[in-house]
């Protein structure tokens, strides 16, 4: 693949948006070329039974999934990159989307959706990326798209490494990577040698219960961010950005940051990648703040064997949005699962798996979610097999 920088940074088809990923991450890719364009798609389903514990929690069959298409030409003095990523969540997440116990964030029949995790959009991305060299050590970037993502926050779980065989968003998806879909986005940044300095105009609410339009509004919000890639193994963000009204039924702005580290190591037989965030929003209305932690965890290895864990802790005032006030409540989630391939070749990888996930949380809330919930995932996972042409 021809890279618009040096080999060593991080490949644009491996990250989300502008994102970096380390440049060692797997490539999961069909790829071909034709007339000048490389051409590649890349996705991944799940067909999951999902049980979540206790008296909110409940169980269904379901599907995560997404399919990106990606296509790359020489352009002038740079390389020009068109990507689409879509989404049939909308079809497989039964309503009110994925039950997902202490997950908040967008809304279902006009309430705000509480233990479960929305649907992806039918666009989840419709964009272009153009990187223009001005000499050997510094690169000109321009990006954005009707569907696209801010430079906000580290690349969203969805396509990270260390999340790849959990079919489950984290519960801190709302203070670290929910924007990755903004309907309406303008990134443009300059990498030196191996930093990156960008900024984002981009509509900032959140896309509402219709999965299936694009709903274009003012690019009235902003953010910065600045990423390094010391090594091919390494890549960290520090990203800063106010949020004009993202969630539909809370009348306020939002400033948010995030920071990141992710590491990935090839192993001889497989893989090794950890991603460790931290996420925090700050409610411009009442000056409230909500951190939230994340440290997650894949290993492939003898080629066909993963294990993965997620463990977060995340602050939440949104559980109960009935109620006469919101406190903030501090709950753990820690996910350990594995899976097995049962196919592996140069065109599939389908796997077999399963998850458990164990939560901490404070007192008063057991009387609601009871005392020691505990929720699991069993799934068949299916993407593309492994590249070996590298980026």
């Amino acid at each position: 693949m021809s890279a618009p920088t040096e080999a060593a940074l991080p490949s644009p088809h491996a990250g989300s948006g502008t994102g970096w990923q380390p440049a060692s991450v797997p490539s999961r890719l069909w790829m071909t070329s034709r007339g000048g364009w490389d051409l590649m798609a890349h996705g991944a389903v799940f067909l999951t039974y999902n049980q979540q514990g206790g008296p909110r929690g409940e169980g269904k069959a379901e599907s995560v999934n997404y399919l990106m298409f990606m296509e790359q030409h020489k352009l002038w003095r740079g390389t020009i990159l068109f990507r689409q990523m879509f989404s049939a969540e909308s079809l497989t997440a039964p309503h009110p989307g994925f039950p997902l116990l202490f997950q908040t964030g967008e809304t279902y029949h006009g309430q705000a959706l509480v233990d479960h995790q929305h649907p992806h959009n039918a666009f989840a991305e419709l964009s272009v990326l153009y990187t223009v060299p001005v000499n050997k050590k510094i690169s000109w970037l321009l990006y954005g798209g009707p569907s696209a993502e801010p430079a906000l926050g580290p690349v969203t779980y969805i396509h990270r490494e260390s999340a790849s065989e959990n079919p489950a968003a984290p519960l801190s998806h709302h203070l670290q990577d929910s924007t990755h879909t903004s309907f309406g986005v303008v990134t443009t940044g300059v990498v030196i040698d191996r930093f990156k300095l960008e900024a984002s105009a981009f509509n900032g609410r959140e896309p509402d219960e219709d999965r299936w339009d694009i709903q274009f509004a003012a690019l009235d919000s902003w953010s910065l961010r600045v990423s390094a890639a010391p090594t091919r193994n390494w890549a960290a963000q520090y990203s800063y950005g106010r949020l004009e009204h993202p969630e539909a039924l809370e009348p306020g702005s939002e400033h948010r940051q995030t920071a990141s580290v992710e590491y990935n190591r090839p192993l001889s037989a497989g893989n090794w990648a950890t991603t460790l965030v931290w996420g925090r929003k700050n409610k411009l209305l009442d000056n409230s703040v909500q951190n939230s932690y994340l440290l997650e965890s894949t290993v492939n290895f003898q080629r066909r064997n993963y294990a993965y864990t997620r463990l977060e802790l995340v602050d939440k005032d949104e559980l109960f949005p009935q109620a006469a006030t919101h406190p903030s409540y501090r709950i753990g989630a820690y996910t350990f699962g594995g899976v097995r391939d049962l196919v592996q070749n140069h065109h599939w990888q389908i796997g077999l798996g399963a998850d458990v996930t164990f939560y901490s949380k404070p007192a008063a809330l057991d009387p609601v979610y009871g005392s020691g919930p505990i929720s699991f995932h069993v799934f068949l996972r299916v993407r593309p097999g492994l590249s070996h042409h590298g980026h």
